[in-house]
């Protein structure tokens, strides 16, 4: 039948974590070409294999969904500059993305590059999901401006989903 999700609660619990776990490589790949230099190509053929097995505890604790992993990875690496003018556009104006520590600028560009172009990521999805990433890793000073970057950039990009969910939300009149 169309329209009917087949997916069990614990195959849709298993494949959020997994594109978690994607996601969270994903900014540490970035950050390794950041701060390193090192080419996509080589990141993609072995940052999985060398980092997923010591993130979590010794039974291999999560999966990683690795199509998303090198979709973001590859995706920020091509759309870097049109991503970098997108963040400008939603920083308060005293910040530039080029004076933001490395770490915190790929938390941006991947949660900015989701929302930009995987349409089938909800918006609040790709958005939590950044701010939660930020949050590992900052204080809530950085995890707020995340949180207030990426929320402008979905009012930007995908206004109508912001809304509908914001009208759900309201109390009837």
């Amino acid at each position: 039948m169309e329209g009917i999700d087949d997916t069990s609660g614990s195959d849709r619990a298993e494949r959020h974590s997994a594109r978690r776990t994607a996601r969270l490589a994903a900014v540490q790949a970035l950050y390794q070409i950041e701060i390193g230099g090192e080419s996509v190509e080589l990141v993609l053929r072995e940052f999985p294999e060398r980092l997923i097995p010591n993130m979590f505890d010794e039974s291999g604790g999560s999966e990683i969904d690795r199509d998303f992993f090198a979709s973001l990875v590859c995706g920020v690496a091509e759309k870097r500059a049109e991503i970098d003018q997108i963040v400008a556009k939603a920083m308060m104006r005293d910040l530039a993305i080029e004076r933001l520590e490395p770490l915190l600028k790929v938390v941006m560009r991947a949660g900015a590059y989701e929302l930009m172009a995987r349409s089938d990521v909800p918006a609040r999805v790709a958005l939590a999901e950044h701010v939660s990433i930020c949050h590992a890793f900052f204080g809530e000073r950085e995890t707020g401006l995340v949180n207030g970057v990426l929320d402008r950039i979905a009012r930007m990009l995908r206004p109508d989903e912001m809304e509908a969910k914001a009208d759900d939300a309201a109390p009837a009149a």
